[in-house]
């Protein structure tokens, strides 16, 4: 079981890195379009970035779920944590849809508001610490 579980959080760290960054490079762009700047990198980094952290998305749900069904974990703090996972997968998608928003060039947000929604994130992955660490019900 613990190395299921090593894998599981290894798998999430990964995950989260894409999640964190993503956000962050859309900002970039955002501004770099603004004064006129060349964003292609940009546009190949952030592809890049969100396919290898949806990849490790499915890589951390596996373990997860092998540790959730197969080990009999319950609680309400795991209904709690599964319906906060399914926002960070909405999320996760969301950005997709800013990704393709990127390749088309047609990005309508301010940086502002991509600072927002990086932040955001945090909102989602700070409760499913606590419900992880404390099992708070």
């Amino acid at each position: 079981m613990l190395w299921i579980k090593t894998a599981h959080i290894l798998f999430v760290m990964a995950w989260m890195a894409g999640v964190f960054y993503l956000p962050r490079i859309i900002v970039h762009y955002v501004e770099g379009r603004a004064a006129n700047e060349d964003t292609r990198r940009l546009v190949i980094m952030a592809a890049k970035l969100f396919w290898f952290s949806s990849i490790m998305a499915v890589l951390a749900i596996i373990p997860g779920l092998w540790l959730w069904l197969g080990y009999d974990i319950t609680g309400n703090w795991m209904h709690a944590k599964l319906l906060l996972v399914i926002a960070l997968l909405t999320y996760q998608w969301q950005c997709f849809r800013y990704l393709r928003q990127m390749q088309a060039g047609q990005i309508i947000r301010s940086s502002i508001f991509f600072r927002i929604f990086n932040e955001s994130a945090l909102i989602i992955v700070i409760p499913i610490l606590i419900m992880v660490v404390t099992k708070p019900f």
